[in-house]
């Protein structure tokens, strides 16, 4: 596909984003943000039985590319193990978002999703450790 076929579904993640806002029951919430630009994504999960990813939801506001990548995120990662997050790479993400020619501070926009499930993920198995080792 074109770059220019690429840059019109960015934009319609965008304007119209999937999974977009805040889930109630949930068990694994993570929030952060870009201070290069201001750009804020949260998400959160809901893990389903088989430890998957359930229902997710995202919320936040900032540039095209960091919203749409977090929405493409959210499609992308439903009903995969929790597990899987941990090999989820910065190319998996580019390739979601059709390989953009990005510069390091865009490059920054468009993995903060990634940054946020992975964060809330890791706390979230971290936690379920804890209880395992506790309970000895």
């Amino acid at each position: 596909m074109s770059a220019e076929i690429y840059k019109e579904i960015i934009l319609d993640y965008y304007r119209h984003p999937r999974n977009y806002g805040k889930l109630e029951n949930y068990d694994i919430s993570a929030r952060d943000t870009n201070p290069l630009c201001g750009d804020e994504v949260e998400m959160r999960i809901k893990v389903s039985d088989g430890g998957k990813i359930g229902e997710i939801k995202f919320q936040g506001k900032g540039c095209a590319i960091s919203q749409a990548s977090a929405s493409m995120l959210t499609e992308f990662a439903k009903e995969k193990p929790l597990e899987w997050v941990k090999g989820l790479s910065k190319e998996d993400v580019l390739k979601l978002l059709g390989n953009p020619d990005l510069g390091p501070a865009r490059i920054k926009c468009a993995l903060l999703g990634m940054k946020v499930i992975k964060t809330g993920v890791y706390q979230y198995l971290g936690a379920k450790l804890d209880d395992l080792s506790a309970g000895e």
